[in-house]
């Protein structure tokens, strides 16, 4: 039975139990009825303790209505998963595991790994490109050599050279719609240009800073700079403090919630920023089951998190 609730105290009041949490996400992944995770068949029999047996002679499969989602193989009851799920999804700037962990009652190792196995669902689609106005730029994620361990600190990254040691993330937003964020690895034309041309349509005005990076746009895109050098921040309608804004706020949540996020995993943060900024509109409990409808497919193992 789909279920709707529009705060955290609400939804514990909702999912007050397992079979409610489990008829709820039945409800949201199958919404024209079960199917078998194995086979896809809808000849499908529902047993007596709530799960499923797959009526197709070949296949007879049981199973759970966690089966094939990020929920299989977990020993977490579903009720900390929704938890879990709504503190990801709408806390603006996520949530660290050593809280969720306090917050769950569940180790900080479990906790990291179900903050994970969230973020690796997000299913963002990129099938269509960013249009109208466009604004882009680059910003560097990473700590200060001079807080480093003497033996961590990157030579010639002191200073003017400080982006030689972080990672460096390329953001585009479309003004009133998405924010699309990549992982890249330097700001420079090779690097920027498939990412621009498979993200921004040819139509669209793109907005950017004087970077040398972007020279070559002119002859691609109606391309507007302002030049941050020279102290201009707006001219007209060429500006670029809405992607700005948006790294400030990413920044910060790095900074302020997760301290550190190291360069394997930096890409699934990007992306669960994004998500949500991509669904501001929405009310608590739309994320949750935008998030919820995304968890099919059991995309990420605890030995290939931790495989270096």
């Amino acid at each position: 039975m789909f279920q709707e609730f529009d705060s955290l105290f609400s939804m514990i009041q909702v999912f007050s139990d397992e079979k409610k949490c489990v008829d709820h996400f039945r409800a949201v992944r199958w919404p024209n009825g079960v199917a078998c995770p194995h086979c896809g068949s809808v000849s499908v029999y529902n047993l007596k303790d709530g799960t499923h047996k797959c009526g197709e002679k070949e296949c007879a499969m049981k199973f759970s209505v966690r089966k094939g989602t990020i929920f299989d193989d977990s020993k977490v009851p579903l009720t900390k998963w929704f938890m879990a799920i709504y503190l990801a999804t709408n806390h603006k700037k996520g949530i660290s595991s050593c809280q969720l962990a306090r917050d769950i009652k569940v180790t900080q190792k479990t906790a990291w790994f179900m903050l994970h196995r969230i973020r690796e669902a997000i299913t963002d689609s990129r099938d269509t490109q960013l249009s109208g106005v466009v604004e882009v730029d680059e910003t560097y994620v990473g700590g200060k050599e001079k807080n480093k361990h003497a033996n961590k600190r990157v030579k010639g990254a002191q200073g003017a050279g400080s982006a030689k040691s972080k990672t460096v993330v390329f953001g585009m937003v479309e003004r009133g719609g998405d924010l699309r964020l990549n992982v890249i690895e330097r700001a420079s034309e090779p690097s920027i240009k498939p990412v621009i041309r498979s993200n921004i349509s040819n139509t669209a005005t793109v907005n950017t800073d004087e970077g040398r990076h972007f020279k070559w746009m002119h002859r691609e895109y109606e391309h507007k700079q302002v030049k941050h050098a020279l102290g201009q921040y707006v001219d007209g309608d060429a500006y670029t403090n809405t992607i700005e804004g948006a790294f400030g706020h990413f920044k910060r949540a790095i900074v302020g919630i997760y301290h550190h996020a190291s360069d394997k995993h930096i890409g699934r943060y990007t992306e669960m920023f994004a998500w949500r900024w991509n669904r501001r509109e929405m009310s608590e409990g739309e994320r949750v089951n935008s998030l919820l409808k995304s968890t099919q497919g059991r995309k990420l193992t605890y030995k290939a998190l931790i495989n270096k």
